[in-house]
């Protein structure tokens, strides 16, 4: 059953937003890169950390200007097509869509892979198979359920990251091995390998645009929604920087990995042995659902406002369940996409995740530009600086990390937008019309859908 009423409840404050992203961004998914950027960086993984948090929180300021502004369902799409029109707010949205889409098929991948290599006689695609059930169930029973299972998840793993820094620091301690600012600076550090280490690790912050996607189910959006992207923001990048830097403690030589793709495993296992290695398993299994959960709800959301609006099919994605009030059709849809999860390479998925974020954040920061300065000619040195400075300096610090990715991510990228741009021709008829727009107005609404539609 559907409903045709397009209000979703507000149940989420503060502390359930900031959980929500921090599910979203997985604490523990530093292990998920460390290996890869260790070597990108030549092990100083923490220094590209807390460069890609300050690019970071540049963008975390352009949401949470934008939140009160606009506190509606559809994060950058919503953003950019209120400031730069349909066909723009259109292909952002289709960027993002390529990251939302695989951020949850990627968490079922390694659900598959972790709990395979425990348990090799069941395939691994049959524990990514269950995890779709039962996650997209989920999504489709409501809100409530994400965030309460989003607050034992999240725990768990900072549970684990806490035990996991006394026990590298321990050990740090009876093998001084390695000078203390070795991890952020030492004479091997390079400019360029840090700016490429960078945009990988931008993946990590994208809790706080799935915090934006919540408006419409958050209590006093324009104050607790802007509140919940800076600390969530803030708050990932310290854990991220703090686990990434007593991991160096503990392997401090990028020649001593053994494999890249699995340094946790070593890590672990060298920190304190092999039972912070099992408690690890458990904890990042734990953190791949919490990022499933979360990522699933994100993205049916994201479809939901372009369904309403009628950018995609509304019967489809435009809809709520009379039930339970969620996007059932979306979350159907984005359960049946991550089936890729089944044959999907992890690496190939990794690839090309960033590409949608950091194109999304760029127009999200020009988007504070042109809406405050251009459109509110908003003056005076305050609102320069807030609305001026501080989103030039994202774009630029956002551009630099899109142009530090690899060529195979930028070259799907652009056929994904190539892909999304053949579509809006259909969808505007060769761009003579604009893509329709929706505006909610609770005294004038139309029968059917339950919004006003401007052509």
């Amino acid at each position: 059953m559907t409903s045709t009423d397009t209000a979703l409840k507000r149940v989420m404050g503060v502390p359930s937003l900031v959980i929500f992203g921090l599910a979203y961004m997985v604490p523990l998914a530093v292990f998920t890169t460390y290996g890869l950027v260790a070597v990108t960086t030549n092990g100083h993984v923490p220094t590209a950390y807390l460069v890609t948090l300050v690019a970071m929180l540049f963008t975390a300021f352009s949401y949470a200007a934008l939140v009160p502004a606009f506190p509606r369902a559809g994060s950058a799409y919503t953003y950019a097509r209120k400031a730069f029109g349909g066909h723009v707010g259109f292909l952002t949205g289709w960027a993002l869509m390529l990251d939302y889409l695989l951020l949850p098929l990627i968490n079922y991948v390694l659900i598959g892979i972790y709990l395979n290599a425990q348990l090799p006689g069941i395939p691994p695609w049959i524990f990514a198979l269950v995890a779709i059930l039962v996650i997209t169930v989920l999504n489709v029973i409501g809100i409530k359920v994400v965030r309460n299972a989003n607050l034992v998840l999240v725990g768990m793993q900072l549970i684990f990251a806490a035990v996991f820094v006394v026990c590298a620091i321990g050990y740090a301690v009876q093998n001084p091995t390695v000078s203390l600012l070795q991890p952020l600076y030492d004479a091997g550090l390079s400019f360029q390998g840090l700016l490429a280490g960078g945009a990988i690790l931008a993946l990590s912050f994208l809790g706080f645009d799935a915090i934006s996607t919540m408006s419409e189910e958050a209590r006093d959006p324009g104050r607790t929604v802007p509140r919940a992207i800076i600390l969530t923001t803030i708050l990932g990048g310290l854990i991220f920087t703090i686990i990434a830097y007593v991991s160096t403690l503990v392997i401090p030589s990028v020649a001593d990995i053994e494999n890249p793709d699995a340094a946790a495993n070593q890590i672990m296992e060298v920190a304190a042995g092999k039972w912070l290695e099992i408690f690890f398993l458990i904890a990042y299994i734990a953190g791949c659902f919490a990022a499933a959960l979360a990522s699933q709800a994100s993205v049916a959301r994201i479809l939901f406002a372009m369904g309403r609006d009628g950018v995609l099919p509304r019967r489809l994605f435009g809809t709520l369940s009379t039930r339970w009030q969620t996007p059932i059709g979306a979350a159907v849809f984005v359960g049946v996409v991550s089936l890729a999860a089944l044959v999907a390479d992890l690496n190939t998925v990794a690839s090309l995740i960033s590409f949608g974020a950091l194109a999304a954040f760029s127009l999200v920061n020009l988007a504070v530009i042109k809406h405050f300065l251009i459109d509110e000619r908003r003056r005076g040195g305050a609102a320069v600086l807030r609305f001026g400075v501080l989103p030039a300096l994202g774009f630029l610090l956002t551009a630099w990390l899109w142009l530090s990715l690899s060529g195979l991510a930028l070259v799907v990228g652009l056929i994904w937008v190539a892909l999304g741009i053949v579509w809006l021709a259909v969808i505007t008829r060769g761009f003579r019309r604009r893509p329709p727009e929706v505006e909610f107005d609770e005294t004038d609404t139309d029968a059917d859908s339950g919004v006003r539609v401007i052509a």
